[in-house]
C-alpha cells in the first residue's frame, strides 16, 4: 500500500514538474511576451519540450543496462505520455492556430516542406505507443509484441531530431545537442546487450577450455 502511494506521489510530482514549461508558456502568451511572432514562438517551445521529454523517457533503459539502476523505470511511461501530450499541443497549435484548420494548406505544407513531413511521421509513430501505454494493452498484446512495438519510440525520437534540425535555419546548436544526446542514448542502449553477449561468450569459452 505504502509503495503504491509513493509511486502515485512520484508520478504526480513528475507530471507537475513537467507542466512547468507549459505554465510558463501560457503566462508568456497571456502577457504578450512571445515576441513579434507569438505563434512561431509557441510552436518552437512546444516542439522543444516534446523532444526534451521524449529523450528523457528513453533514459531509464540505458541507466538500467549500464549501471543497474532500476528506480527510474517506473517513471518512463509517465515521461512518454508527457512527451506525447506536448506533441499533441504542438500539432494542435500548428493545425488550429497557425493554419486555422485549413486542410488544403496543411496537406500542401506536409508535401512541400520536408521538416513538417518528418514531424508528422514522428507524431504518427507516437500515437500507437500512447494508445498502448496501459497495463491492459501489455496483457492484450503480450509483453514481447508490446516491447517490439514500443521500440518505435527510437524512430519517433529520430524523426523529432531531424524535424528540429531541418526546422532551424541558422543556429543549429540546440538541435545538434539533441542529436548528440539521442546518439548517446542509442549507443548506450546497444552497448548493454552487446556487453552481456560478449561476457556470456567469454564465460562459455573459458568453460570449454577447462
Amino acid at each position: 500500500m505504502a509503495g503504491g502511494r509513493a509511486r502515485r506521489l512520484s508520478r504526480f510530482a513528475l507530471i507537475a514538474a513537467c507542466s512547468i514549461p507549459l505554465v510558463l508558456l501560457v503566462a508568456a502568451a497571456l502577457g504578450g511576451r512571445l515576441g513579434a511572432n507569438p505563434i512561431e514562438a509557441a510552436l518552437n517551445r512546444l516542439g522543444y519540450w516534446t523532444l526534451f521529454f521524449l529523450l528523457l523517457a528513453l533514459l531509464p533503459t540505458p541507466l538500467r543496462l549500464l549501471f543497474g539502476w532500476t528506480w527510474p523505470a517506473p517513471l518512463r511511461r509517465t515521461l512518454g505520455l508527457v512527451a506525447f501530450s506536448y506533441a499533441c499541443l504542438h500539432l494542435t497549435t500548428y493545425v488550429g492556430i497557425d493554419q486555422f484548420f485549413d486542410l488544403h494548406a496543411i496537406v500542401a505544407d506536409v508535401v512541400k516542406r520536408k521538416f513538417i513531413t518528418i514531424g508528422m511521421l514522428g507524431f504518427a509513430l507516437l500515437v500507437p505507443l500512447a494508445l498502448t501505454s496501459t497495463d491492459r494493452a501489455v496483457r492484450r498484446l503480450g509483453y514481447v509484441r508490446w516491447k517490439r512495438l514500443h521500440r518505435l519510440v527510437y524512430l519517433a525520437a529520430l524523426c523529432g531530431v531531424v524535424h528540429f534540425v531541418w526546422r532551424v535555419k541558422a543556429d543549429l546548436r540546440e538541435p545538434l545537442v539533441f542529436a548528440g544526446v539521442l546518439t548517446l542514448l542509442l549507443a548506450a542502449r546497444l552497448a548493454g546487450p552487446l556487453a552481456r553477449s560478449a561476457a556470456k561468450g567469454l564465460v562459455r569459452a573459458r568453460s570449454r577450455s577447462r
